[in-house]
């Protein structure tokens, strides 16, 4: 670094530049002889900082005083500039690692476009909206990883299709204030609608059939269907593989749950001693799978455990230590981002970190897990329809009220299932109605199908289609004396307001469809009362009633094992527990 060019280097900055007068004497050997005031030169020419401080030390009031008062600026001022060199350095090293890490996790993930297949949401008095997600649990074996977890490829190989096999609408309050979570048995038989995916190009003009099929043609087609069954407004959906359910299990640290008693399910190959457990990865994929070793074995037993699997799913992201740990927001982060498919409104590690922080504003206390009610299929055993109460639920969702208390007790959800209160709809089975279904639409088929879905449903036939003697505006059910309850159980299947029902003179029900009713096999939700009010509130215990309503605050419910005979072991049959107590080589499933 060279001296300060300030003006303030006085006689010692001199010193560089000043020719000194008088004979100069030359050595032997044409040098210049050393020491002297030649030689001092010389040497502050070839080292002038160590000359400067040589003399600063002996001349501390001189000249060179000057100098060494100067010199702590310079290096001072170098010092500055490494420091500057090194924190821009640091940042644009930081800011690359940032970029790289939000890009990484932005490239993890698989989006699909809804292209408004569920339908929209409406702001209430403040401008805040709900949020509704379908959340889907694939069935599917589309690569090696998902062949090796979920079996069954030794025969058919890496397949292309896939069922949801776990379907729950996930509802968070326009006020953030409390969710429901409702699980749709997959099992459940209703009609899909048209539906083509793109990205396989795979198309359907529309079926009766099991619901988690809809998956096949895309998972647009999966939200399409659920909207049309329940009118609940789909803004997002989520979907994961099995897999997933692996690497979102890791990511958290494991998952605490609790079973009944012992139990093996020598299908989904859980095997667990009673009482609480901590599952990872393939062990926690096991108990979301199983149907076998809980309830009365069927998907309606399995919705319940994994009710208590998502809850501690909730209190695991809620506590204190995951979402402060770096090293755990990130695995979180990446686990989730490669374990997902979602739509287009969550493509984005921004858009999934929002959505996590309104899911986070609830309490635990405050989050319903329900099922939707169902009523055995009168076509096929191994089925089920969507059952009495089912239709208050989907209102209780569609219009945003809570299954809670403001305090978080669970009033209407405990006594309601506790004491399932019978409803005016569940006195009369559908295999004891006949309805008379009349076309006012001027639509040519209209009123054959909607007696086709009535059928599909269990309801007896005889009742006959025909034309309406005029056009009707207004769909109308009309009953006649003491038929009350069966008109009520047609509406409920139907989803038709009370307010479209009118007692008659004569016997029988006639159903008369209307303009207002112009295609579906639903009625649809037109958000409000014929009057144009506000929508009535839904009877919210009612719609709890034979739903399994529990709250996510509930950390000591346990799974409850199967009694029955729902296992197969060497040949035969007897309960998980028994299997349990067999299968004493098995290693347990979190060992």
């Amino acid at each position: 670094m060279t001296e300060p060019r300030d003006g303030r280097g006085g006689p010692a900055t001199r010193r560089h530049t000043a020719q000194v007068p008088g004979q100069r004497t030359a050595g032997t050997d044409g040098r210049r002889p050393p020491g002297g005031r030649a030689a001092s030169r010389d040497r502050d020419s070839r080292a002038p900082d160590a000359t400067a401080r040589t003399a600063g030390s002996r001349n501390r009031g001189g000249p060179h005083s000057r100098r060494r008062r100067t010199r702590p600026a310079g290096r001072g001022r170098r010092l500055l500039k490494i420091a500057a060199i090194c924190l821009s350095a640091l940042i644009v090293v930081t800011a690359g690692v940032g970029w790289w890490f939000y890009d990484h996790l932005n490239g993890n993930i698989d989006s699909v476009a809804l292209d408004g297949m569920g339908g929209s949401e409406t702001a209430d008095e403040f401008g805040r909206t709900p949020i509704n997600i379908l959340v889907m649990g694939s069935d599917g074996r589309t690569d090696a990883a998902d062949c090796k977890l979920g079996g069954g490829c030794s025969k058919t190989g890496i397949q292309k299709g896939s069922n949801a096999d776990v379907e729950m609408v996930v509802h968070i309050a326009a006020d953030r204030s409390n969710a429901t979570i409702m699980s749709i048995p997959r099992d459940t038989m209703t009609d899909i609608p048209a539906c083509t995916d793109k990205e396989t190009g795979r198309s359907t003009p529309g079926y009766y059939g099991q619901i988690n099929s809809a998956l096949q043609y895309g998972p647009a087609c999966q939200v399409a269907t659920v909207h049309q069954l329940t009118g609940i407004p789909i803004d997002h959906f989520i979907k994961l593989d099995f897999s997933g359910v692996v690497k979102m299990s890791d990511a958290v640290g494991g998952v605490s749950v609790c079973v009944s008693d012992d139990v093996y399910d020598t299908y989904s190959h859980l095997k667990l001693s009673k009482g609480e457990h901590t599952l990872k990865g393939e062990a926690a994929l096991q108990f979301v799978r199983s149907r076998h070793g809980f309830g009365d074995g069927s998907d309606l037993g399995r919705t319940v455990s994994q009710h208590i699997f998502l809850s501690a799913v909730m209190r695991k992201f809620k506590s204190a230590g995951t979402l402060t740990d770096p090293s755990k927001v990130y695995s979180l982060a990446d686990a989730a981002t490669k374990a997902l498919t979602v739509d287009d409104g969550l493509d984005s590690v921004k858009k999934l970190v929002s959505l996590a922080a309104q899911v986070n504003k609830v309490p635990a206390r405050r989050m319903t897990f329900t099922t939707m009610q169902t009523a055995p299929d009168p076509n096929n055993d191994e089925r089920v329809v969507v059952g009495p109460g089912a239709k208050e639920l989907f209102a209780t969702i569609a219009h945003d009220q809570s299954l809670t208390t403001g305090s978080g007790k669970k009033s209407a959800a405990a006594s309601a299932t506790a004491t399932p209160s019978p409803t005016p709809t569940a006195t009369v089975p559908p295999s004891q109605i006949s309805v008379t279904v009349q076309n006012g639409t001027g639509i040519t088929g209209r009123a054959a199908a909607v007696a086709d879905a009535l059928a599909r449903q269990g309801f007896a036939s005889g009742g006959g289609t025909g034309n309406a003697l005029s056009p009707a505006s207004a769909t109308t059910l009309t009953y006649g004396p003491g038929q009350k309850a069966e008109a009520q159980t047609v509406a409920e299947a139907l989803g038709l307001p009370s307010s479209h029902l009118k007692q008659g003179s004569g016997t029988g029900l006639v159903l008369v469809i209307g303009s207002d009713w112009t295609d579906g096999t639903s009625y649809p939700d037109d958000g409000g009362q014929d009057d144009g009010s506000a929508p009535a509130p839904a009877d919210t215990k009612a719609a709890v009633a034979d739903a399994h309503a529990q709250t996510a605050d509930q950390a000591k419910t346990c799974a409850k094992v199967s009694t029955y005979k729902t296992v197969s072991l060497n040949g035969v049959a007897m309960t998980p527990s028994q299997a349990y107590a067999t299968a004493r080589d098995v290693p347990d499933s979190d060992e």
